[in-house]
């Protein structure tokens, strides 16, 4: 063979290995049309703009754990539980992060969603008072004139706590403002305290007055419901269910994660947002969520498993509220499938 032929046979054969090389590349790379190094994108919209509760979720993506479980995530702000679970129903975002009494109001209104589990499962409602004000126990509210938002779960519910700690509805003047009217009535002192998340609004006018807060908490006169947590459209839940189990696993290992180091978990959220809290503020948040992830019935568990007597009770609680026009089994509402206790 001369040498201009063996020249030309080796080129064709270099090309031929190329093209080989380039079809497999190519196959691989058909096989897996979504995957990235980050993993499948979802969304993920809060209840509210972020504060202190949410350090444990902006902690599990600084830290990897959402990445770990294939998953890139993008958290937005919410505008309130209500609007956060009909975004979700109309599958405007993948997930939810909502209270639990809004949610279930609208899945008894035809809203397609379930609870993929609980993770704040005593509730922050409490009457927020300074602690000089010479308010120390219930009974102390007679008389007194309470910040209250109409519609609301602390505010439904207040009438069972009344009842819980011997007062009627007569025995205390309300005043309906929204939650910002709330708290510069009560720092201002046109009211004597107000009805909210403890965990959330305490922390802020704490900082915003630079005086002490006391609260007298629904959870210790005996009134109890399931607060925040994880939900999605039943339709992903049905047609994605290793989405799920992957998203409430990575929430779960995000809270032990923050609970374990809540200064580093509330360093998480520096800069997240225009509106979010002062570092001082959002641990402090951070902290008191964390007396908030379980109940009696599931002490000792992981984050985000919950207990079916907590989920009745909360259904019974809301019932005799008003809140829920019908009240369902507890399988109408929430998907115990991909529990992180399972």
């Amino acid at each position: 063979m001369s040498r201009p032929h063996a020249i030309t046979r080796a080129a064709a054969i270099g090309a031929a290995l190329l093209l080989t090389l380039t079809s497999c590349a190519a196959a691989d790379n058909a096989a897996e049309p979504n995957a990235s190094d980050s993993g499948q994108a979802v969304t993920l919209m809060l209840n509210w703009y972020p504060y202190g509760e949410h350090a444990a979720i902006y902690y599990g993506v600084e830290q990897g754990i959402f990445a770990e479980h294939g998953i890139d995530l993008t958290i937005q702000a919410g505008q309130g539980s209500t609007k956060t679970v009909q975004a979700v129903g109309t599958n405007r975002v993948d997930f939810g992060w909502a209270d639990t009494p809004a949610l279930l109001a609208n899945i008894d209104k035809g809203v397609p969603v379930k609870s993929l589990g609980v993770f704040l499962q005593t509730t922050p409602s409490a009457v927020q008072i300074f602690s000089d004000s010479g308010i120390e126990e219930p009974s102390d509210l007679k008389g007194k004139t309470i910040a209250v938002s109409a519609g609301d779960a602390p505010t439904t519910t207040f009438p069972i706590f009344l009842d819980a700690v011997g007062l009627t509805e007569a025995d205390v003047t309300l005043q309906n403002l929204d939650a910002a009217g709330k708290i510069a009535a009560m720092i201002s002192g046109q009211v004597d305290g107000l009805i909210g998340f403890a965990h959330d609004q305490g922390p802020t006018i704490a900082a915003k007055s630079g005086k002490d807060v006391s609260y007298l908490r629904y959870s210790d006169a005996g009134l109890n419901f399931y607060s925040n947590g994880l939900l999605a459209n039943n339709d992903l839940i049905e047609s994605d269910p290793e989405l799920m189990k992957s998203m409430v696993a990575a929430t779960s290992e995000s809270f032990a994660a923050a609970v374990a180091d809540p200064k580093a978990a509330a360093a998480s959220m520096e800069g997240v947002d225009p509106q979010i809290p002062a570092p001082d503020v959002i641990l402090e948040q951070w902290k008191q969520t964390i007396a908030l992830l379980t109940t009696a019935e599931t002490t000792g568990e992981k984050p985000g498993v919950n207990s079916l007597t907590d989920w009745q009770a909360t259904i019974d609680t809301l019932k005799e509220a008003g809140l829920l026009t019908s009240a369902g089994p507890v399988e109408d509402y929430y998907d115990a499938s991909f529990s992180p206790g399972s």
